[in-house]
């Protein structure tokens, strides 16, 4: 009777702890917008994309749908919600406050290594735009920004930055190709670089606001363009 009470303990902690991988991988799928605005969702789909079972794939959703970063529309369909134009200024507000403030305070802990870190994420960043391989493009974006802010030594900040950017990273499907073409995010990164380099704090946080601010500009105009043709 021990060891099967035993057996099945060790079951329910294997299945959480594949609930748990799932959802993690789903999540940082999410936050580097591998699904646009209202992409749909299944379970079976999620499953295959994550290569596990449908238990651990409805866990993942069930999670992020309480999280607001998926939103059901039936009993086995989800979306990833559109952003309004409300929730698109208040999440950029946030994001330039305490993005703005881990990128100040990483500005002092630029090692040689992370600048070099930075730099070879550019040069990926870089190819993926001139072959027009957007979502690798975001992939490696997100990597680059969270490089600096874990720089900040302040777990809790960038916890919180991370759970903005799993609410606007679906959206950022949106900055292409206008923000490729005109490569506003590649001088705003090598302006980041610079300044982490020369470890000035101050600049370091303009360039990243600046990038959140571009990105902003392009955003809203996407909002707008895609109201104006639900009129049409």
């Amino acid at each position: 009777m021990a060891d099967k009470a035993t057996e099945l303990s060790d079951l329910e902690r294997a299945s959480e702890r594949l609930g748990d991988a799932a959802y993690r991988q789903l999540k940082e799928r999410i936050i580097r917008g591998v699904y646009g605005p209202g992409h749909k969702l299944t379970v079976r789909a999620v499953a295959q994309d994550l290569d596990v079972s449908t238990t651990p794939a409805r866990d993942a959703i069930n999670r992020l749908t309480s999280e607001g970063a998926l939103v059901y529309t039936g009993p086995k369909t989800v979306v990833v919600p559109v952003l309004d134009a409300a929730a698109l200024r208040e999440i950029t507000l946030t994001r330039l406050a305490l993005e703005g403030l881990a990128s100040e305070q990483a500005a002092q802990r630029g090692a040689p290594e992370s600048v070099e870190r930075l730099k070879s994420l550019q040069e990926l960043i870089n190819s993926a735009l001139d072959e027009r391989r957007y979502a690798e493009a975001l992939w490696h974006n997100k990597e680059f920004h969270f490089t600096i802010y874990r720089l900040s030594a302040l777990p809790h900040l960038v916890s919180m930055i991370e759970s903005l950017w799993l609410r606007i990273g679906p959206s950022l499907h949106n900055l292409y190709p206008e923000f490729a073409e005109e490569k506003y995010g590649v001088r705003n990164h090598e302006l980041a670089i610079e300044a982490l380099e020369e470890r000035d704090g101050a600049s370091l946080r303009a360039a990243m606001e600046n990038d959140i601010r571009d990105g902003y500009r392009r955003l809203k105009r996407a909002n707008q363009e895609r109201g104006a043709g639900s009129l049409a």
